[in-house]
């Protein structure tokens, strides 16, 4: 997995200047405010020159300090508490301006989700998930509703879906004890990440199961786990994450490994279709 920009602070300690150690220890001891103080704020909280933080954040590599404070912000979304959250967006108390920067931010998310996934990945587990004899699919908390979405779809396609009960640590291990390597799991996980998923995919992982996992970043707990991982972006709105992006690549996934059994979706949805007409279920 890759270091994340907290791990180099921790392990480069030692190398820094005095004033650099300065800004580390304001850092890690309060990143939440890190990822919003601009850089002559950050200086002033600290006592130090404004030159002195962004010559840190180009010490590390970074272009300026605004890039540092993005890549710091995507490694610290998953250990933000909900009143963090809140007050990092806390500025934003125009319902307009908080509307236009949702949206905007959501419009954001599944550009870089495009230009970040692997369509080897993508392409690799449709055929996964088409050749195994058993879907497992799983996701909780906010993740919960990715995986009943796609569940939904899916098991309109196969017959061989299962939707994993996460409401218990034993469930989800009764549910999954069976898996083997000609089953797949598609594991969803967004910040925060949940022990849970990351103990049920070490399960699966033991077992010889096929994992794909539906993540954010490669400093996801459950990339290193996956077999295929496909990443789409999430993005912090105050105490919630948005989940917009994610939602599109379940979408494309769920089309993608259908659009391979097209034939057969057709006979179902057909048969489907005269058993709604017959019963009067849609208006």
């Amino acid at each position: 997995m890759e270091v994340t920009v907290l791990e180099r602070i921790k392990n480069e300690y030692d190398d820094f200047s005095k004033s650099h150690k300065r800004v580390a220890d304001f850092i890690l001891s309060n990143y939440e405010k890190a990822t919003t103080y601009t850089a002559a704020k950050f200086g002033a909280e600290t006592g130090i020159s404004e030159s002195t933080v962004v010559r840190f954040a180009t010490y590390l590599g970074y272009e300026g300090f605004p890039e540092f404070q993005a890549d710091l912000r995507e490694c610290i979304k998953g250990k933000l508490t909900s009143m963090q959250r809140i007050k990092i967006s806390q500025n934003d108390d125009n319902q307009k301006n908080i509307l236009d920067k949702i949206l905007n931010s959501d419009i954001q998310s599944i550009k870089a989700t495009r230009d970040i996934i692997s369509i080897e990945d993508f392409e690799t587990s449709c055929n996964a998930i088409n050749n195994a004899e058993k879907i497992y699919i799983l996701g909780v908390r906010s993740s919960a509703p990715l995986a009943n979405f796609m569940y939904h779809y899916f098991h309109l396609v196969y017959d061989n879906v299962v939707l994993i009960d996460s409401s218990s640590s034993s469930s989800m291990f009764e549910e999954l004890y069976r898996i083997d390597s000609k089953s797949v799991l598609i594991a969803v996980s967004f910040p925060r990440y949940s022990r849970q998923v990351v103990k049920a995919l070490q399960f699966v992982h033991d077992k010889g199961g096929i994992i794909i996992g539906i993540t954010d970043s490669n400093k996801s707990p459950i990339a290193d786990l996956s077999d295929y991982v496909l990443y789409a972006k999430s993005s912090m709105a105050s105490f919630m994450d948005s989940l917009v992006a994610p939602m599109s690549l379940i979408n494309a996934l769920i089309v993608a490994s259908a659009h391979a059994k097209k034939n057969e979706v057709i006979s179902r949805f057909e048969e489907l279709e005269r058993a709604w007409d017959k019963y009067d279920v849609y208006f």
